[in-house]
């Protein structure tokens, strides 16, 4: 399936202050390119709560005609035939995720250029790089490191797809853009704005 990373929305039922469905389709009819289903954290959904929410997003995703990504959740992803599924260092390797699933999208969250070699020697299809700025949505992030990994990734795979990731708002995405990126992930700036429209035109 093809794919475009230019805005590329992540989100889940806990970064949301009201309906999780209203914010999702506002930001698909606003133009939004991706969509990453990923709900972890305090509060998170559970069992038939959690697949039935999945497949709520899934279905106004193919009525925008936009990729629908889980996050980590292999056995979900396969279930839905999701477009695709990001994984991190710690999750399902990809060549497992692939030998079940040929022809979906597959992404990985890469923090180092070993980290980006491997994935891209495994078939990933794109990387997410981050955190780029300190983020308030990811408990476990890591420690900022600003554009300068993602220049040097740049420099070394130009034409390799990456987005970035991590702190992003409409006032800086500009500068992750002329670093390099090919698209900037974001979750609080569209999940929390009270113009959604406008948040995602201006990204």
């Amino acid at each position: 399936m093809s794919f475009k990373l230019d805005k590329y929305f992540i989100m889940g039922t806990n970064n949301c202050q009201s309906e999780p469905l209203i914010i999702l389709e506002k930001a698909l009819q606003a133009g939004i390119t991706m969509f990453q289903w990923r709900e972890k954290g305090n509060g998170a959904l559970q069992g038939e709560a959690y697949e039935q929410f999945a497949l709520a997003c899934q279905q106004l995703c193919k009525h925008y005609k936009v990729p629908f990504i889980v996050n980590d959740d292999v056995e979900l992803a396969l279930k839905l035939d999701a477009d695709g599924i990001h994984v991190g260092q710690d999750d399902l390797t990809i060549e497992a995720f692939r030998q079940r699933a040929a022809h979906k999208i597959v992404g990985v969250s890469v923090h180092n250029m070993e980290e980006l070699e491997k994935a891209m020697r495994a078939g990933a299809d794109y990387v997410g790089i981050g955190p780029i700025f300190a983020t308030t949505s990811k408990e476990d992030a890591k420690v900022p490191a600003g554009v300068t990994f993602l220049t040097e990734a740049k420099t070394c795979y130009p034409d390799f797809p990456m987005v970035a990731i991590g702190g992003i708002t409409p006032l800086n995405s500009a500068f992750v853009r002329e670093a390099g990126a090919d698209g900037v992930a974001v979750i609080s700036a569209i999940s929390l704005s009270k113009d959604i429209r406008q948040t995602v035109q201006s990204l």
